[in-house]
């Protein structure tokens, strides 16, 4: 939903959404079955988490033969970066300090992911000098 604000989800919702993001497109059960028991948690349960991510637009369904198929609205990028927004915004008030201090102290980074940081801190650097 372009241009409208998503309400904010736990993690639990997020690790849900993800699960979904990678499977397709799943019904309850399915879900239940492979995301919810490893992690005690009942069908009702689940199907109350899926039902909340559908009412905060982060999923969509569609009736099949009878049943209920649940996908994710969003690509997991925009979910991912919009859970890390969230998170950033509320538990750390913003600041990205706590973060950074956080990613320093990490002893195992991928090459893919050095190449990340290092291509978003000069994507950061021509930013600020174009300001």
């Amino acid at each position: 939903m372009p241009g409208k604000a998503r309400k904010s989800i736990g993690d639990q919702e997020l690790a849900l959404l993800q699960h979904l993001s990678e499977q397709g497109e799943a019904s309850v059960g399915e879900v239940a079955a492979a995301f919810g028991e490893p992690r005690g948690l009942a069908r009702s349960t689940v199907l109350t988490m899926m039902e909340r991510l559908r009412a905060k637009a982060y999923l969509r369904r569609r009736q099949v033969d009878g049943v209920y198929r649940y996908a994710a609205a969003a690509q997991s990028d925009d979910v991912m970066r919009s859970a890390v927004g969230s998170f950033v915004e509320k538990t750390l008030q913003g600041s990205l300090s706590p973060f950074v201090a956080w990613m320093s102290q990490r002893t195992e980074v991928s090459d893919d992911e050095l190449a990340e940081l290092e291509a978003l801190v000069a994507n950061l650097q021509s930013k600020r000098k174009e300001g």
